[in-house]
């Protein structure tokens, strides 16, 4: 069973961010690493992959600049390769053209099952993978907390905000699975040193067919016209019970339309 996880690298949350004066975007100039997200769908990939005794876990990512240190910690933990899609021309790319982008390079692994994360860390449109999953004519299940695999169906819970639905699905499929749905395994000294061997195809553009008009700057359909500080946080109010305290706090939230 062959299996591609989607992975985005990115700044360091750690780490102050800047934004760029000219663009309004987040730099991303500086050293980038495995956005947390993601690794939920490496180890996810790892354990289906040996529960299916065969297969292999490959990566894809799109990143400026040829940075490969989320790659990576992605191949320490156990993936055994990776395709970086890197060109100046992706630059401003919106969530339409990174899924054009990553739907591409999946398809020279023409993979069993395809997982990504529900959101980015640094995004949160929550939209590519079903973006993605359109491009290829795939399937697509969101938010899997639990997947498994029997010959070419794959069965998902779901999750909801009531609990979780069951759902069941023909390979190949794009899914993307929850923060939390396994734990991580922590990359080991030996697989540390065997990432930095593994292969990683780096590609542009050209190399993927994609009219550099069609993504970045050149074709993003949005714009950001203006960036603020958020609104420092007002001091509430302190209530004092003298006896009415619940009538004012009922009002208070029939104010809020809670009631």
């Amino acid at each position: 069973m062959d299996v591609v996880v989607c992975v985005k690298q990115i700044p360091d949350p750690a780490d102050p961010g800047e934004l760029n004066p000219d663009t309004k975007t987040l730099k991303r100039d500086t050293k980038l690493i495995l956005d947390e997200s993601d690794s939920y769908g490496v180890e996810m990939a790892l354990q289906l992959v040996d529960a299916a005794g065969s297969g292999e876990v490959r990566l894809v990512s799109m990143t400026p600049g040829g940075e490969t240190g989320g790659l990576r910690t992605a191949l320490a933990m156990g993936a055994e390769s990776a395709i970086l899609v890197s060109d100046e021309a992706l630059a401003g790319s919106d969530s339409l053209s990174t899924a054009k982008v990553l739907a591409a390079a999946i398809k020279r692994s023409n993979p069993d099952l395809i997982l990504t994360a529900t959101e980015s860390s640094d995004g949160y449109t929550g939209t590519v993978p079903e973006q993605m999953a359109e491009i290829l004519g795939l399937p697509s299940v969101t938010f899997g907390k639990e997947v498994s695999v029997d010959g070419e169906l794959a069965t998902v819970k779901r999750q909801t905000e009531s609990g979780y639905d069951v759902v069941e699905c023909p390979l190949p499929a794009v899914i993307s699975v929850t923060a939390g749905v396994v734990e991580p395994r922590y990359p080991s000294f030996k697989g540390i040193m065997a990432a930095k061997n593994k292969p990683v195809e780096e590609l542009d553009l050209a190399a993927l067919e994609i009219d550099p008009a069609t993504v970045g700057w050149a074709g993003a359909r949005q714009e950001i016209t203006e960036i603020a500080d958020a609104p420092a946080r007002e001091a509430g109010e302190v209530i004092v019970d003298e006896g009415e305290a619940h009538e004012r706090i009922m009002a208070f939230l029939d104010e809020l339309k809670v009631l």
